[in-house]
């Protein structure tokens, strides 16, 4: 058996892309309901794509920004993945650029060969050499990229409430503007709106090309049309939009349902005025949000805090530290403090402060010890040091250093990502 790891040619886009669920027809996440969705089935239908479709993916694949690399199994394509060029925001707004990891499969009459290590070592590798200090993935299982040096760095809740439970604690008086919008005029929104919330969220990605277009499509389980709601301040401007689903159900059980399938605001006022329309839409009895962050605020509005029940929460953006000094020196920090860090066997002196860092390799004894994976999940500060510590997978060596450490990462907001790749 040959094997050979290697970007495709553009002659091999159509056989590359039939390895790929998405395009086969095979499932593309655990049979579980996810948190970045808000209808009621575990996945939507899989569907192999139509000639036309592998036309218009292969065409896609020739794109700048998109990097395909293949498992060649005695000269026949046995798995792929893709790197996807984006940024993401770390703390102190710094827009860095990322390795998007993306559409990975092993065909299941190849698996347990070594051929998905050998792909994603052939496109770390190229992460590095262009540069990218960070590679990052959203799992489908969440048994396979740890072992890749992947670990879970941001997360999304999903949640719902009853119509007749909520009761906002405060009188609110909008001073600007709801409307409803096609899509068309949505998509315009949404691009502006998104690049405003990225420049400020931590964990945020920069949207893949064409986004924003077809906001009005049919999702895949029928659940209907979209809906566009648009928030403008008083001086008509832009500073929030939702976009939801009234989807029609037989079973009276789940009928009266409102969907949320995506929501930001850039202010307290858009905020408020969004969730006060959609938690009391007419005829409607129960409201489902998903992609929603850990720290939603809402909860804390409303007078029967328990009235907004979680009902799954969902690790969303994996990291690879690929380079530990340049991650490192691309975000700030909450405090100021020198702290000598072990990383997977290479030790750092990391001075930092919220004007930025500098970290260079040092002989010094550690502080901390911790490997790869721990550094990708407290990197964006989501996740306490301690709590990890408490796992044992961070190891303190000098007295207060895992509060230090802790109190250097965490950002005033969770890390949360609600466009992905």
């Amino acid at each position: 058996m040959t094997i050979e790891i290697r970007p495709i040619t553009p002659a091999e886009a159509k056989e590359y892309l039939r390895v790929l669920p998405y395009a086969n027809g095979f499932p593309q996440e655990e049979p579980e309901p996810s948190a970045w969705y808000a209808g009621r089935a575990a996945w939507p239908p899989q569907v192999p794509a139509t000639p036309a479709d592998l036309d218009r993916y292969a065409e896609q694949l020739q794109a700048d920004w998109i990097r395909p690399q293949a498992a060649f199994v005695d000269g026949k394509i046995a798995g792929g993945s893709a790197i996807v060029s984006v940024e993401v925001t770390v703390p102190g707004g710094r827009q860095v650029a990322l390795g998007g990891v993306t559409s990975t499969a092993v065909l299941p009459t190849y698996r347990r060969r070594g051929l998905l290590r050998q792909i994603m070592g052939a496109m770390l590798d190229d992460c590095r050499e262009r540069g990218e200090s960070l590679a990052g993935l959203s799992a489908s299982e969440g048994t396979i990229y740890g072992r890749y040096g992947f670990s879970p760095a941001t997360f999304q809740h999903r949640w719902e409430v009853r119509r007749t439970d909520v009761a906002f604690r405060d009188e609110f008086t909008d001073t600007g503007s709801l409307e409803l919008v096609d899509a068309a005029e949505a998509g315009s929104v949404w691009q502006v709106l998104h690049e405003r919330i990225r420049a400020v969220r931590v964990g945020e990605i920069s949207p893949l090309p064409g986004r924003w277009q077809g906001l009005d499509a049919l999702p895949a389980d029928g659940a209907g049309r979209a809906h566009h709601l648009v928030h403008r301040d008083a001086a008509g401007e832009v500073d929030g939009a939702a976009i939801f689903r009234l989807p029609w159900a037989t079973d009276p059980a789940d009928a009266g349902e409102l969907q949320v399938e995506a929501f930001e605001a850039l202010t307290q006022e858009a905020y408020r005025a969004l969730w006060g329309l959609l938690l009391d839409f007419d005829l409607t009895k129960r409201v489902v949000a998903a992609r929603r962050p850990v720290d939603e605020p809402l909860r804390w509005m409303l007078t029967n805090p328990r009235a907004l029940k979680l009902t799954r929460t969902r690790d969303n953006l994996w990291l690879n530290i690929l380079d530990v000094r340049r991650a490192l020196e691309a975000r700030t920090y909450a405090a100021s403090d020198v702290l000598v860090l072990e990383v997977a066997g290479g030790s750092y002196r990391l001075d930092a402060g919220p004007e930025g860092a500098s970290c260079t390799a040092t002989s010094e004894s550690a502080d901390l010890s911790l490997g790869l994976n721990e550094l990708g999940t407290l990197y964006l500060g989501g996740v306490g040091v301690s709590e990890l510590a408490h796992a044992g997978r961070v190891a303190e060596h000098t007295t207060r250093a895992l509060s230090r450490l802790d109190a250097l990462l965490r950002p005033d907001r969770a890390p949360h990502n609600a466009v992905g790749f």
